[in-house]
């Protein structure tokens, strides 16, 4: 278990290290984009930074623009957070695989990379009144519009990773749209890949028998021996 507590521990760091840099660097040197479909490419043109601010959740989906809509979301962060501690440590204790456990760290590193947002953004950087994204109703451009509420649990999400990418025209429906239109951060990122590979590799994770349970935890114990004789 300490190995794990070890291995996850130093992901999670690492991810909130990086995240927490990305966006302050994002911050102190990008122009907010303000809906023009333009950016900084990071490979090429079909991945590009983007500087926006959010007040809802992950991908910029919205929860609600009141005081309560925001406080309930940050309570409702805090709150899973501390249930995915709890589940960590007590599969941890049931000798769960180290991939479970690891992807249920980077879920954790994202839900508080993005809560340390909310937080201490407010109280850190200056706001400024003439962003739709600082608004009551983010969809006003002007300067006079009644602000956010701000302060502690209050603050933005800062987001800046998109793709460029856009479906085939021949395509009924989707073709000419993008791939997939919404800014997103590191923390976003995490999170998903997360849920995507715990989903992926549910019957290893979850065995519906003891039998599946028996083969995985054989499984286990033979990579453990073959890297432990492999080190030694």
């Amino acid at each position: 278990m300490k190995k794990n507590v070890l291995i996850v521990g130093v992901i999670v760091t690492l991810i909130l290290l990086l995240d927490q840099i990305i966006k302050i660097y994002v911050k102190t040197n990008f122009e907010p984009s303000l809906g023009a479909n333009s950016g900084t490419p990071v490979i090429g043109d079909w991945f590009v930074m983007e500087y926006i601010e959010n007040q809802g959740m992950a991908f910029g989906t919205t929860f609600g623009h009141s005081i309560w809509h925001k406080l309930a979301l940050s309570i409702f962060r805090i709150i899973a957070i501390g249930l995915i501690c709890y589940y960590w440590f007590k599969q941890a204790k049931l000798d769960a695989p180290r991939g479970f456990l690891i992807c249920l760290g980077l879920v954790l590193a994202g839900a508080t990379g993005n809560l340390i947002d909310s937080m201490f953004y407010d109280f850190i950087f200056p706001i400024d009144p003439c962003l739709p994204w600082n608004h009551l109703d983010p969809e006003t451009l002007g300067c006079t519009e009644p602000m956010r509420n701000q302060g502690f649990l209050l603050g933005n999400v800062v987001d800046m990773f998109k793709f460029h990418a856009y479906w085939p025209q021949w395509m009924p429906w989707l073709g000419g749209k993008e791939v997939f239109p919404a800014i997103w951060n590191l923390a976003d990122a995490s999170i998903s890949v997360g849920v995507i590979v715990i989903f992926i590799r549910q019957r290893k994770y979850f065995p519906r028998n003891k039998s599946e349970q028996s083969t995985a935890e054989d499984t286990s114990l033979n990579k453990d021996i073959k890297s432990e004789s492999e080190s030694n």
